[in-house]
């Protein structure tokens, strides 16, 4: 059956919220002020499918992309910039809000820069049979099958045919696939996953989509398959070789904008312990000017941080462990003498870590966050452990999303 109804607020996902007698409604792809035509979203009491906008709202634009509103990789391209910049802002203020946290927040730092250099990539065999290749619908494990995305780098020109090639080769396996490509200095780096065990005949294939592609390695669950060239990034004067399938920040202007960030607050700093490390896009930057312990649980890209390390010359001493700072968080007593510590957790946040940090003594602490809400959780708790929360960045590599990264400056 047919709503009508009235959009009076933004929620923190990117939808628009009705405020009903039962209580807020959900439509995504909506805005404020707005009158849209919903149906029942099956399954889901308090969300609505939008059928048509029937009032639209003054701050809505023409979305840049033609798959907006089918494709769930953007939620919020149809909103003027401005009003888009406030709402971004306002994800980190309200969640300090929460915590009782009241700490200036600054303006949005725009870090696009070029595009997203890594994607992921789903094939998948739609109701009818046919192969899908492109991203998921919103909250749905359909895929929408994409041929251009213009949040993509430019250096990630050919990746969606390198991902339909891949899945077309591999179309007899019936497995749905996960086709991660990254944008490399020396060209694209594809990691497959979901295939299941191949046969001579499957790599003999993938092997000519490679050539043809000029795929810098094709790998699959992290095993070599291809290797054309050496995938790898520059990070500072460094040049890291990256793992199969590394996790990066989304975009090079994102990891300059968070690394200068980071630099600054530990300006002066002459041991730095930074936890949660990745391939050491801030270590191998801080170790211009300071000693570094760098951790993280991912022993690949522990590896490739240290070989960076000691291949580049005029570089303090890292330390580089694999450690799961969840299980086994570093102790306050194994951050004494530390001038100042960087972590940068994955989405859930590194609540057993900031406790174990807010009993520490260390004077600085940089917090690096791609969630506001699991950061506030933590930041509440190095407050409480005795830390001041002096400055609050929030910096947008994410664009058309619901998900702002941050760097924040804590002082004991």
């Amino acid at each position: 059956m047919t709503e009508h109804i009235v959009i009076t607020r933004l929620g923190r996902h990117g939808d628009g919220i009705a405020d009903t007698p039962a209580g807020p409604v959900y439509v995504p792809y909506t805005l404020p002020g707005e009158t849209a035509a919903v149906e029942q979203w099956p399954g889901h009491p308090d969300r609505r499918h939008l059928i048509k906008v029937e009032i639209a709202g003054p701050e809505r634009i023409v979305p840049v992309c033609p798959h907006f509103g089918t494709c769930g990789g953007c939620a919020l391209q149809h909103l003027a910039t401005a009003r888009y910049r406030d709402w971004k802002r306002a994800l980190v203020t309200d969640a300090l809000t929460q915590v009782g946290l009241d700490t200036p927040v600054d303006d949005l730092i725009d870090a696009h820069g070029e595009g997203r250099r890594r994607a992921v990539f789903h094939a998948r065999r739609g109701t009818r049979d046919v192969l899908e290749v492109g991203f998921s619908a919103r909250k749905a494990h359909q895929v929408v099958a994409i041929d251009r995305c213009p949040i993509l780098a430019p250096g990630l020109d050919g990746a969606i045919e390198t991902a339909w090639a891949i899945a077309e080769q591999l179309t007899g396996a019936r497995k749905p696939l996960d086709i991660q490509v990254t944008a490399t200095d020396t060209g694209l780096d594809v990691d497959v996953r979901g295939s299941g065990p191949l046969t001579a005949a499957h790599i003999a294939d993938l092997a000519q989509v490679a050539e043809r592609r000029r795929l810098v390695r094709l790998t699959r669950h992290g095993e070599i398959m291809v290797q054309r060239a050496t995938p790898m990034l520059k990070m500072g004067r460094a040049q890291v070789v990256l793992p199969p399938g590394a996790f990066l920040q989304a975009t090079t202007a994102g990891e300059a904008a968070l690394a200068r960030l980071v630099e600054a607050y530990c300006d002066g700093a002459k041991t730095v312990a930074d936890l949660f490390c990745g391939v050491g896009p801030f270590a191998l930057r801080l170790a211009e000017r300071a000693r570094i312990t760098a951790a993280d649980n991912d022993a690949d890209a522990i590896a490739a941080l240290a070989r960076a390390a000691t291949a580049t010359q005029g570089l303090k001493p890292i330390e580089a462990q694999a450690r799961d700072l969840i299980r086994r968080p570093f102790a306050s007593a194994e951050l004494k003498g530390v001038d100042a510590v960087v972590f940068d957790p994955p989405r859930q946040g590194a609540e057993v870590q900031a406790r174990a940090l807010a009993a520490s003594a260390a004077p600085t602490v940089v917090a690096v966050s791609c969630n506001s809400v699991t950061f506030a959780r933590d930041a509440r708790i190095l407050v409480d452990g005795g830390y001041r929360l002096l400055r609050v960045t929030p910096v947008d590599q994410f664009l058309y999303s619901a998900h702002v990264e941050l760097v924040a400056l804590f002082r004991k």
